[in-house]
C-alpha cells in the first residue's frame, strides 16, 4: 500500500512584489474560520467569543481584533462572521468549535481563499480601478470590511491600517485576482 503524504501548497507559491511602491504579498499560514449563528443564538455567542477570545461581536461591515491581533472577527452578514487566526493552526475549525461549545455552525475555510495584502500610499488608487466601494479614509477607515467584486471575481476587503488591506479571493481564481492587482498596480503607477 502507497504511503501518501499531503503538503499543503500556497494558492501562489508565496507571492511578493512590489510595483510602483505598491507592496503585494500573499499571507499564509493564516486560517480562516467561518461562525454561524442565528439572530436568536447571537447573545450566546457574543458572551462565548467574549470569554474564550477576548473579542466582540462585531456589526456587519465591521472588524474587531483581540488585544494582540493574533485574531480577527469580521462582520460579514447578519448570521455570519468570519474569525483570522494569525497563526493557522491544523484544523483551526476544531479548536473553535470546541471553545464555543459546538452550539454555533463552525467551517474552516482557510484554504478556500488567496489572502493578499496591498500596502503602499497608492494602494486606493489601485483598488479604485477594481472596486465599486469608496474606500476613502473617512468611508472606510481602519476595521472596516466588506464583501464586494473585483473584475467579475468575488471579494472580501478588510482595511487593516490606514494604508494596508487584506483581499481575500476565492482560491481557485487566485491567479485571476493577482493578475488584475498586478496591472491595475501597473497602471495607477
Amino acid at each position: 500500500m502507497s504511503d501518501y503524504r499531503l503538503q499543503a501548497r500556497s494558492p501562489l507559491g508565496a507571492y511578493t512584489q512590489r510595483i510602483n511602491g505598491i507592496r503585494l504579498r500573499e499571507l499564509n499560514g493564516r486560517a480562516l474560520v467561518l461562525i454561524s449563528a442565528a439572530q436568536q443564538e447571537q447573545a450566546a455567542l457574543a458572551q462565548a467569543l467574549r470569554q474564550a477570545f477576548a473579542l466582540s461581536l462585531p456589526a456587519v461591515g465591521d472588524s474587531c481584533s483581540n488585544a494582540d491581533g493574533s485574531l480577527r472577527l469580521l462582520g460579514l452578514q447578519q448570521d455570519r462572521f468570519g474569525l483570522l487566526l494569525e497563526d493557522g493552526p491544523v484544523y483551526p475549525e476544531r479548536r473553535v468549535a470546541g471553545v464555543l461549545g459546538g452550539a454555533f455552525g463552525v467551517v474552516d475555510q482557510s484554504d478556500a481563499w488567496v489572502m493578499l495584502e496591498l500596502a503602499g500610499v497608492s494602494v486606493p488608487a489601485v483598488l479604485a480601478r477594481l472596486c465599486m466601494l469608496d474606500l476613502d479614509l473617512r468611508e472606510f477607515p481602519p476595521g472596516r470590511v466588506a464583501r464586494t467584486v473585483m473584475e467579475h471575481m468575488t471579494v472580501i476587503i478588510l482595511r487593516t491600517a490606514e494604508q494596508p488591506f487584506l483581499l481575500l479571493s476565492p482560491r481557485s481564481l487566485a491567479r485571476s485576482f493577482l493578475h488584475a492587482l498586478e496591472t491595475s498596480a501597473h497602471n495607477a503607477g
